[in-house]
């Protein structure tokens, strides 16, 4: 009795940590956060002021798409408290992990599902999940969707407004 009580926690402890684990979970925040240690040369990343110099200059790049810019934007009154653990050379996934917990928003900054290309038999395939997240990405409400077929026409038919990456 005690042995399946004791089973049977651990199993739900287990569940529970792998539903927290999406892959799309703090992807922008990481992807910037590997770009500054890489610009970095190896010897600053240690130093706490380079690292903050290393943020402000990656941010104020021009090439840097919106979703980027808003993870700065975020970043950039918190550069000390990030210099730290990152000066410790703490992995990008666990480091954006960390900064979520004092501010929500970065970890729910994504890159939008890619869409071009994709026919209708691809869009099937997409749990409906995702492509409520492709109208949101598109700032489409699909009202009235009840069914996969729905979410799917509804996508194809605002095709036209993929790609628009402004906020």
């Amino acid at each position: 009795m005690r042995a399946s009580t004791i089973i049977s926690a651990a199993f739900l402890l287990v569940s529970s940590v792998n539903a927290g684990n999406d892959p799309r979970e703090c992807e922008v925040c990481m992807k910037v956060m590997q770009e500054v240690r890489d610009a970095m040369p190896k010897s600053d990343q240690k130093k706490k002021p380079a690292i903050e110099a290393a943020l402000g200059s990656h941010c104020a790049k021009d090439t840097l798409s919106a979703r980027e810019r808003k993870i700065c934007y975020y970043v950039d009154p918190i550069k000390r408290d990030i210099a730290q653990p990152f000066s410790l050379g703490m992995p990008v996934d666990r480091l954006c992990k960390r900064i979520n917990k004092d501010n929500p928003e970065i970890c729910s900054v994504k890159f939008p599902v890619k869409t071009e290309k994709l026919e209708k038999k691809d869009l099937s395939k997409l749990r409906v999940k995702q492509l409520k997240s492709i109208l949101l990405d598109r700032g489409v409400e699909c009202k009235g969707c009840m069914e996969k077929d729905e979410f799917v026409k509804k996508v194809q038919d605002t095709e036209h407004l993929a790609g628009l990456d402004e906020f």
